[in-house]
């Protein structure tokens, strides 16, 4: 007894233009990928903007990106939900001043 077995064209075209265009996508995600900038650590928060937690008189508590940090007012007061900018990373510590 013999089988034969026959695929259609069209199946075969469709089906290679579907693994093309995937491997296209995977390829544009992993050179993107390769090419951000890691941005982690402390040194990365400098420059960024903080919502004040608890009133900065002249130290308090902030909130960065999701994070809570202590920190030390450069320019008086701040009220809660003020915005700062943060401008020194001491330790665990942050030296903010007010947003203008």
């Amino acid at each position: 007894m013999n089988f034969v077995y026959y695929v259609s064209p069209w199946f075969i075209a469709i089906a290679s233009i579907i693994i093309a265009v995937f491997l296209v996508f995977v390829v544009i995600w992993v050179v993107r990928a390769h090419q951000r900038q890691v941005s982690a650590g402390r040194e990365d928060l400098v420059g960024k903007t903080a919502v004040v937690e608890t009133a900065l008189n002249p130290k308090g508590l902030v909130l960065v990106e999701g994070e809570h940090w202590t920190a030390v007012s450069d320019g008086g007061w701040a009220q809660p939900e003020e915005e700062v900018t943060v401008t020194k990373v001491e330790g665990l510590k942050l030296r903010v001043t007010k947003k203008e």
